[in-house]
């Protein structure tokens, strides 16, 4: 038998502004339950929880929650209201019976000390000081909105093990993918205002989804063709014409009332990024580049060659120098030593983290166009900027809407749309993630993959990185940056390769041959590799890698020439047929591009063999 819920929301409702938010929300949450909260942004999600925490008061429902049970709650925007040092304002609310050294652990784990000042503290550290107040005391229940936010890798993989050592029940909503998978048990989805609850965690949500949607899908057609053949019989059946058959023409009423209050999902953005000319195949170029500020050195005789195509990512520590290299890389800022040589006709277009692009007191139309009128250009076509903001989910009444009155989800599809139309073959994307719901990221993550130009991303996060990016660079310590081919977990997987070469190994021969060799030179040490005469790990990757993604290519252009093959498709979809002929185009380009660069390293790999 299942004990009874610590927590539990009954047939919670509200409504904002006219429209139903929350229509009958059912929540059951249970001893040490690990619940993903998800949903599309602006469906409710961070309103439940505070309706969960007391915070909002639900216009009908019942929340109820069991009697002496110890419930804390991480809003996004996190309020040090009086509290003048970290330490007073971690420790407040601690109970009784809760350990206050828990306090100081808490802070020196995620790099902070009790006497900072609230006042002082960058988006991360108030982040940070915020998940230390709420786990602080242990509680029953834990509810987290977004936690991930402004926090470095690092520092989600020590939350997640700590979560995870935690007796709490948890409730969490997050856009962080591998976070979720790592965390939950039990995911809510939040959908239209009602609540669907998946017994397994976030890993199994995505295939439960569609497969929902799906079955919604067929039950509204089915619906649909019932009421056409109602409304045939009312027009054209005998006995409608002679007794007018009430009881069927009350149903037909019903139906048309269930169709017309049908709720089906949200749209999906309609995101595309505006091309400009081809850049010149060699797009950046660095040279022993530093830079150091403080004494600190953030970037020492880092070097590498980014070419057209190529899709860079950049993890790292707060404060490692992330942004520092970044700027370095486009020339925007000046290294101290080293060179950086830009690539012919490049044009950039650049998404900052800090939203600085965006000013709150504009409204949402005027920040897209820079009040520059009522039309944005995109691919060197004029757009009304209602049609262009809906294409990013904004309704006709938000286009006057200030930025200020936004939330993070609607600012950052905002800033997306803004960067998204700039004419660019160049996208440097600063934690493009923060924010997004999972079905704005898998857009972003496709349009990426597709992008014919060159991209630079900053992320925290580790499967948008996995599946966007071809090789990633990481901080190796005093100022070192070292690039890996392949995504985040490829990354892993070499520094793990690393550091068990670098240890020594260790037999009863070797402990006699050093004992009776000591002082001696050994002739079985390691030479350096010539880079000259081998193959790098990147071309290595790429060599074995690039046979797949030529079959992949082969595979999706024989699919769409099959489905073209259908005399009827052009008459009958023209716009699929457009876009099928597009896609052929693309893809057999990149097929050219993948087979060249895969020739060139096989003659490269026979030459230096030979």
């Amino acid at each position: 038998m299942a004990p009874p819920p610590l927590l539990r929301l009954d047939g919670a409702a509200l409504t904002f502004g006219g429209t139903p938010l929350l229509t009958g929300v059912e929540l059951n949450v249970l001893p040490q339950d690990r619940i993903a909260l998800v949903g599309r942004n602006g469906s409710g999600k961070s309103t439940l929880l505070k309706i969960a925490a007391g915070q909002v008061e639900p216009d009908r429902g019942e929340v109820f929650l069991k009697p002496g049970i110890t419930l804390r709650y991480l809003a996004q925007e996190p309020d040090f209201g009086r509290f003048e040092t970290v330490g007073a304002y971690v420790s407040d609310g601690l109970g009784p019976a809760d350990d206050p050294y828990r306090v100081t652990f808490l802070l020196e784990s995620l790099g902070l000390s009790e006497d900072m000042e609230p006042k002082n503290l960058s988006g991360g550290e108030a982040r940070r000081a915020a998940l230390a107040k709420a786990m602080a005391p242990e509680p029953d229940i834990l509810l987290l909105d977004e936690p991930t936010n402004h926090l470095d890798l690092p520092t989600i993989e020590w939350l997640e093990s700590e979560l995870a050592a935690m007796k709490s029940a948890i409730v969490v909503i997050s856009h962080d993918r591998r976070f979720l998978e790592n965390v939950t048990r039990a995911t809510v989805w939040l959908d239209r205002g009602s609540a669907r609850r998946l017994d397994e965690g976030f890993a199994s949500f995505e295939g439960w989804r569609d497969k929902v949607l799906e079955e919604e899908e067929r039950d509204l057609q089915k619906l649909d063709r019932k009421i056409v053949r109602e409304e045939h019989w009312l027009r054209y059946g005998v006995t409608a014409r002679r007794t007018r058959n009430q009881r069927r023409l009350e149903a037909l009423h019903t139906m048309r009332r269930e169709r017309r209050e049908a709720r089906r999902a949200v749209g999906q953005v309609n995101m595309q990024a505006s091309e400009t000319r081809e850049s010149g195949k060699l797009v950046i170029e660095a040279e022993a580049i530093s830079k150091a500020y403080d004494g600190r050195v953030l970037v020492q005789d880092f070097s590498t060659r980014i070419g057209r195509g190529d899709r860079l990512g950049l993890v790292g520590p707060n404060g490692a120098g992330k942004t520092t290299l970044l700027k370095m890389l486009i020339g925007e800022l000046e290294p101290d030593s080293g060179r950086v040589r830009l690539g012919t006709n490049l044009d950039l277009a650049f998404l900052d983290q800090k939203r600085a692009a965006l000013r709150d007191d504009l409204g949402v139309a005027e920040a897209l166009t820079d009040g520059r009128g009522d039309q944005v250009m995109v691919n060197g076509e004029p757009r009304h900027v209602a049609g262009y903001l809906r294409d990013f989910l904004f309704s006709p009444e938000q286009i006057r809407t200030p930025v200020g009155k936004l939330s993070g989800g609607e600012r950052a599809r905002l800033l997306l749309a803004k960067t998204l139309a700039t004419p660019a073959n160049l996208l440097v994307l600063d934690e493009p993630t923060n924010d997004l719901d999972m079905e704005t990221l898998d857009l972003l993550e496709e349009l990426i993959a597709a992008y014919p130009g060159t991209v630079l991303l900053v992320s925290h996060d580790r499967d948008f990185l996995d599946r966007t990016v071809t090789s990633v660079i990481s901080p190796n310590g005093n100022g070192q940056w070292l690039e890996y081919a392949g995504g985040y977990t490829d990354m892993l997987a070499q520094k793990r390769e690393a550091d068990a070469a670098k240890r020594p190994t260790k037999t009863a021969s070797d402990g006699g041959k050093k004992a009776g060799n000591a002082g001696k030179p050994s002739s079985a040490a390691p030479k350096p590799a010539a880079s000259s005469t081998k193959l790098s790990y990147k071309q290595k990757f790429a060599l074995e890698t690039l046979p797949k993604t030529i079959a992949d290519l082969e595979s999706a252009i024989a699919k769409a020439e099959a489905e073209m093959a259908d005399p009827n498709l052009y008459s009958a979809k023209p716009e699929r047929f457009r876009k099928l002929a597009s896609l052929i185009d693309e893809k057999r380009a990149a097929l050219a591009k993948a087979e060249d660069e895969w020739l060139e390293l096989e003659m490269l790999k026979a030459e230096l063999e030979s």
